[in-house]
């Protein structure tokens, strides 16, 4: 998907904020000059994610990354393996997977890049809250009659601290799917806060499934970016199940046709499906209705 008007304008309204307290007025201008150089050349045919790794690399010519994400993702990661178990059961009546569901979309408050920072009171209160989401009864039912047909499923991760959630409901797809293989597929280098191989070892993620790493340090899943093994498996796959905005703005269109699952957590995904801010979105992208 490329990139809307409004991603290009957070975009650069987020990266002038974040310099802003340096000192150095003519650096700070020669920075943005650049990031508007790159929004200009590239917005037109670029997905957002793309525009915030080329930015980001801009960044990195020019600051220091002052925010530490790895300490960050350790947290995150701990703080959800913290309530595993209660978690867990919680969902020990569940009939089918649409309660797991829940959870891995709640999951997806975790994200720094959107937020900028996680209130941990409304991370609880979500979780809390998650038996009155919404998410369309007839969704599940298509995924559930795909998966009992597919061979391979293929489960595209975003966030640190949601793995461990995504980790609960593949466990489940596993017991109730015994004959399905998946494959989980992470970022391959730090992009903010998104899941990498280090995060899955460290939740136990890898001792239930094959974790891939796509090759590419973005926030997102950009086709033209990921390695061999990666692309490999988004083109084999019977089923893809994409979580979180960056792989929905960078899948969408694409010919992937995945099950997207995340939260709507800015104003534009808000209004481009018509529901509130935290709201839930599942469907599979041949069935989307985008406003």
């Amino acid at each position: 998907m490329i990139a809307n008007s409004r991603c290009i304008a957070c975009n650069l309204s987020k990266k002038e904020e974040k310099i802003r307290k340096h000192s150095d007025e003519k650096k700070k201008k020669e920075f943005i000059q650049k990031v508007t150089g790159i929004l200009y050349k590239y917005g037109d045919i670029e997905s957002t994610p793309m525009l915030d790794k080329r930015i980001q690399d801009i960044y990195n010519e020019y600051y220091e990354e002052e925010t530490d994400y790895v300490a960050l993702k350790h947290k995150y990661n701990q703080y959800m393996l913290e309530r595993e178990d209660e978690i867990k059961e919680h969902l020990k009546e569940a009939k089918n997977i649409k309660d797991y569901i829940k959870y891995v979309c709640v999951g997806n408050y975790i994200d720094f890049g959107v937020t900028g920072n996680i209130d941990d009171q409304m991370l609880d209160d979500l979780l809390k809250k998650v038996d009155s989401l919404n998410i369309p009864e007839q969704e599940i039912k298509y995924l559930e009659e795909e998966l009992k047909q597919a061979k391979t499923l293929l489960y595209i991760t975003d966030n640190c601290g949601e793995i461990v959630l995504d980790k609960i409901f593949i466990e489940e797809l596993k017991k109730r799917y015994g004959n399905l293989e998946i494959t989980v597929m992470v970022r391959g280098g730090l992009a903010i806060n998104d899941a990498t191989i280090e995060d899955a070892q460290e939740i136990g993620l890898t001792k239930i499934v094959p974790v891939i790493s796509n090759g590419a340090a973005i926030a997102g899943t950009v086709k033209e970016q990921l390695s061999k093994e990666a692309r490999k498996q988004l083109d084999s796959a019977d089923v893809i199940i994409a979580k979180g905005m960056g792989n929905f703005e960078s899948m969408y269109q694409e010919g992937i046709n995945p099950y997207y699952l995340f939260l709507c957590k800015c104003d534009l995904f808000t209004r481009r499906f018509g529901v509130k801010l935290f709201d839930p979105i599942f469907c599979k992208e041949e069935r989307l209705d985008i406003k």
